[in-house]
């Protein structure tokens, strides 16, 4: 999930105020595009594009009146808690109003934006305001046990009464809370389970590192019941887990991913060398499993490296039969970003024709998410404005396999990178090689052992076929196929024989790579082959640029399809001997193939 604010605005007057908050928040804009120029997202629907960006927990800041966000999301409102933050500032910059997720960052984030812009932030939580802290809001790297017992203290606190601290809550002790040893009212910070009350407050720190070591392929059942009795025979509490560790040939294991989902943690990874060097403060070192995997210790060593050298091993190793599972503790919450590294991930990402409009909510997600992006110099410039500030590795056209084995060797290092293909990655792109190269042994220039951890996500994306037949009516309402007229990866004789295949079976063809500089006989080869077969008034739709600007699509019967009127950023469609044409009332015409409805009706009414 993206958590940067969406910086809103719906005139142009107020552009250079949410330009200068997009800079100070590393955030990005939308506009209402009928009164606002170049936004990072454009958006001609407003209600609907909150609700959205609201329903997806993104933070909202917008530029207009308070009332146009409270009506475009009060239909969406049903538990403060879950609520993201929204914020309305004025026209000129000089109020700032958290209207919703006061207590999730909306009101920090309205002093910041304030001070930014010169203005006033008009926060009106009690708590935020009399105490100057929001009791149900603690500080990153703690969780509040009983929230819903936060409002019956602050009333008490704003009241007068005095409360007894215990534990490490140095973030409460340097505001103006009247504190008390002997007051009835107690807040607590412990990693054990406590329970709270409306008179006493249970906060827990994310000071523990959970370790684990498991087999290959140890069932998730086993694993938790292993961790879950460890951490209720210590009464320690689920909240104080800050990660999940272990060793770097585990980052791909199911239970553990399975497990730290469902705990809601981040799970990090370390090389067997740095687990080795935490040998000294095992309690249970094993040469076995320094003879399996290059360290005397994976659950203890993982949990230890966690926490550093301050940190101390609560848990020692607790074992199942095939799982093991320890408990460290760090001085201090675990700053999980200094911890070993992440799985990586590759997000195989089809962008589509261009246009964001035809781009998938969730191939835009995973652009924004990812914190380095690969590809063509031409498919990454026309997503820029979503991966701004990226780390960017353009490849030149010819660098295919150069391009997807750097961007597998990025995501084993741990990184979370979106490798970039027009249309359908899984369509003649990236999508295939990505799986060709794992399938590669590393003698047949394969990838890394490491590149086969990482997480892969495909997110689809619209081919250019389908964006075609969207422009130009329906050609593919029956059997169709796809090919592709290019010979460099495929011997042409065997194009040729799948030319007249489709050609004898009367499908709908798609042609991709149809010319190039070089390439100039293989589509009027192609053209002479569906010609013995299907009608020579076959209509042909020819796209180029499809969703880009310069976008051309027009038709013309196969007889008259002509090589030079054809470049290589045009993706060429034939119809059946059954697709038609269909006049339209500005001289254009849709094409589109019958599936036999008709047909049908007919035999229904004999």
């Amino acid at each position: 999930m993206d958590a940067r604010p969406a910086i809103l605005i719906l005139t142009q007057s107020t552009k250079h105020l949410a330009d200068r908050l997009c800079a100070e928040l590393d955030s990005e804009l939308h506009g209402y595009e009928p009164r606002c120029a170049d936004p990072d997202v454009g958006f001609s629907e407003t209600i609907s594009h909150l609700q959205s960006l609201f329903s997806s927990g993104r933070p909202i800041v917008g530029f207009c009146a308070a009332g146009i966000l409270i009506r475009a999301l009060a239909p969406l409102l049903s538990d403060k808690r879950q609520e993201p933050p929204v914020l309305a500032v004025s026209e000129d910059g000089k109020s700032v109003v958290p209207l919703l997720g006061g207590h999730h960052g909306a009101n920090k984030l309205a002093v910041k934006i304030a001070s930014c812009l010169g203005g006033h932030a008009s926060v009106t939580t009690a708590g935020d305001t009399v105490l100057g802290v929001a009791l149900d809001e603690p500080p990153e790297g703690w969780t509040l046990a009983n929230p819903d017992d936060a409002k019956s203290m602050t009333a008490k606190l704003l009241a007068g009464e005095t409360v007894a601290l215990s534990g490490p809550l140095d973030w409460l002790r340097e505001i103006s809370i009247a504190t008390d040893p002997q007051s009835k009212l107690t807040i607590i910070a412990s990693e054990h389970v406590i329970p709270g009350s409306p008179d006493k407050l249970v906060y827990h720190p994310k000071t523990l590192a959970l370790g684990i070591g498991c087999a290959r392929n140890c069932p998730i059942d086993e694993l938790k019941a292993l961790v879950f009795k460890t951490l209720e025979n210590q009464g320690l509490a689920i909240a104080s887990i800050g990660c999940l560790v272990s060793l770097d040939l585990k980052a791909d294991e199911c239970a553990i991913n399975e497990l730290a989902a469902e705990l809601g943690v981040p799970f990090r990874v370390f090389a067997a060398e740095r687990l080795e060097n935490e040998t000294p403060r095992l309690k249970n070192p094993s040469d076995t499993v320094f003879a399996e995997v290059g360290c005397h210790g994976v659950s203890e060593a993982a949990a230890l490296a966690a926490v550093g050298s301050t940190g101390r091993l609560v848990v020692e190793k607790q074992k199942s039969g095939q799982a093991t599972c320890a408990v460290a503790k760090a001085s201090a919450p675990i700053a999980v970003s200094n911890v070993g590294r992440a799985r990586g991930r590759l997000s195989v990402v089809g962008i589509g024709p261009g246009a964001d409009d035809w781009r998938t909510p969730e191939a835009t997600g995973l652009l924004r998410e990812a914190e380095e992006v690969v590809g063509y110099s031409l498919y990454l410039d026309i997503v820029n404005q979503h991966i701004d500030g990226k780390t960017r590795h353009d490849f030149p056209l010819g660098k295919e396999e150069d391009r997807v084995r750097f961007a597998l060797e990025r995501a084993a290092q741990g990184c979370n990178v979106a490798l970039v293909s027009s249309g359908d990655a899984g369509i003649y792109a990236m999508g295939a090689l990505v799986f060709e190269l794992l399938d590669r042994s590393p003698e047949d220039h394969g990838v890394s052992d490491a590149a086969h951890r990482i997480e892969i996500i495909n997110a689809p994306g619209i081919s250019a076929f389908q964006a075609a037949s969207a422009k130009i009516g329906a050609p593919f309402g029956h059997d169709f196929c796809t090919i592709s007229l290019s010979d460099l990866l495929t011997p042409w004789e065997t194009i040729e024989q799948r030319l007249e295949a489709a050609a004898a079976g009367d499908f709908v063809v798609a042609f991709y790579n149809p010319v190039s500089m070089r390439r100039r006989t293989q589509l009027a080869r192609a053209k002479d082959i569906l010609l013995r077969h299907r009608p020579t008034d076959t209509p042909v739709v020819l796209a180029t640029n499809l969703g880009r600007e310069g976008e051309h699509v027009r038709m013309c019967p196969l007889s008259d399809l002509s090589v030079d009127d054809v470049d290589m950023l045009t993706v060429v469609l034939v119809g059946a001997s059954t697709s038609r044409v269909v006049a339209r009332s500005d001289g254009s015409s849709w094409v589109y193939t019958p599936r036999g409805y008709e047909k049908k009706l007919k035999e229904a009414a004999e």
